[in-house]
């Protein structure tokens, strides 16, 4: 598997593509403040928009059940949702410490702490450490990662029947707002950016492992999929 040298985020600005580096950015751009915001919505208004189309897509294109890996699962909502609706076990694997730590907060007053399993770290670090699951979701994860491809070809290695993610749509005012948010980011310091990666690179990806689309489906800003073995 080949990882690129770098990437250009939504600005045109060049990023580097380390992974060690993104799981360190990540980890501090995701901080407990922000973890805390996340669980707090989470528990009033349940999951966000992209997070309700994967969880409902999932269960339209087949039973579920079986394990799942959830690659950069944030406080866990996806995750939750799943397992409300047929998962036996799932993986949560996340770069950030604070969201981990609000997840398992969240599973344990859910009385789901036996059924979750946590990884804190870069999922390209872990992969050769986690075992393949029944369903591999990656919601809103894919647009933080500068290397997308090495992220895609990990991810779909670790899926045995179904693959799921969210993605921002390669649209001229979702590249406006990505890059507004990274210039102000760049102005606070923040190391971190996001990305609008090719649709139809990451698509060719998915086909060529032997997936084939189950469901689309798009709100203004974000598009999630659903691919099926």
């Amino acid at each position: 598997m080949s990882t690129p040298a770098s990437r250009v985020d939504a600005e045109g600005d060049l990023v580097s593509a380390c992974c060690s580096t993104y799981g360190n950015v990540a980890g501090a751009h995701f901080d407990e403040q922000i973890a805390r915001r996340d669980l707090e919505n989470y528990r009033r208004k349940g999951p966000g928009p992209t997070a309700r189309l994967l969880r409902d897509m999932l269960v339209d294109a087949g039973p579920i059940g079986g394990t799942l890996l959830d690659v950069g699962s944030g406080i866990g909502g996806l995750s939750f949702e799943l397992l409300e609706r047929g998962v036996a076990h799932a993986i949560a694997v996340d770069a950030s410490a604070a969201y981990l730590a609000a997840a398992a907060q969240e599973a344990a007053r859910r009385d789901r702490l036996r059924a979750v399993e946590f990884k804190h770290g870069d999922f390209l670090d872990l992969g050769l450490t986690i075992p393949r699951a029944t369903t591999v979701t990656m919601d809103r994860v894919i647009c933080c990662y500068p290397a997308f491809e090495s992220l895609l070809t990990e991810a779909l290695k670790h899926a045995e029947r179904s693959f799921a993610y969210s993605y921002p749509r390669d649209i001229w005012y979702v590249r406006a707002a990505i890059g507004g948010e990274n210039t102000l980011r760049r102005m606070k310091g923040s190391a971190f950016r996001a990305f609008v990666h090719p649709v139809d690179r990451m698509t060719q990806m998915i086909d060529a492992s032997g997936f084939r689309l189950a469901a689309h489906r798009q709100t203004w800003q974000w598009s999630a999929d659903v691919w099926v073995r």
